[in-house]
């Protein structure tokens, strides 16, 4: 159960239908999860919500890589909402379920498409050890660019906001069981 109540619509601040409005408005099309928490504060909510639309779906990375970092930093962070929100789409996108499984388990799994192995590699350091090596900052910037290596990072710590915001507020999948294992 989520420590704070749902939203009603009907009952919006002035401030808080702006944000709600947009968020309708644009690529998401609702309001759901951590958003629902942020609208608790509009002017957090006004800014996430557009870091996020960049992130989720303007980054300089293709889709199923910028999944693959959203997928990592919800793993790491044990974000059962999260999980929930992004392993189909991820699935959708051209990754391995299978491979997804492992992650959702907290194993590491084996890539074999080198510009997976690479977006794994610099997550899971960078989040485990604050810190990217030499060898994995260089294989980014070389598939990705320095553009790309940092809408890397971009997408790794806005997720780590919204898996943070997830995991403060217990913030759950609808109608499903947490599908994240206990660590």
């Amino acid at each position: 159960m989520a420590r704070l109540p749902d939203i009603d619509p009907a009952k919006l601040t002035p401030e808080q239908k702006k944000v709600h409005d947009a968020v309708v408005a644009g690529p998401r099309g609702r309001i759901a999860g951590p958003l629902t928490v942020w609208l608790t504060s509009p002017p957090l909510a006004e800014r996430a919500q557009e870091l996020g639309a960049f992130c989720r779906y303007h980054s300089s990375l293709e889709p199923r890589l910028s999944e693959l970092a959203i997928l990592t930093t919800g793993a790491f962070w044990r974000a059962g909402y999260e999980w929930y929100a992004h392993s189909k789409i991820g699935a959708s996108r051209g990754l391995d379920p299978a491979k997804l499984e492992v992650m959702r388990n907290g194993g590491t799994p084996t890539f074999e498409k080198e510009d997976e192995a690479a977006v794994y590699a610099f997550a899971n350091e960078l989040l485990r050890t604050k810190r990217v090596s030499k060898p994995n900052y260089d294989k980014a910037v070389k598939l990705f660019g320095e553009r790309g290596a940092v809408d890397l990072v971009g997408i790794l710590g806005y997720y780590s906001l919204i898996c943070l915001t997830i995991n403060a507020f217990e913030v759950e999948p609808p109608d499903e069981p947490n599908p994240m294992p206990n660590p």
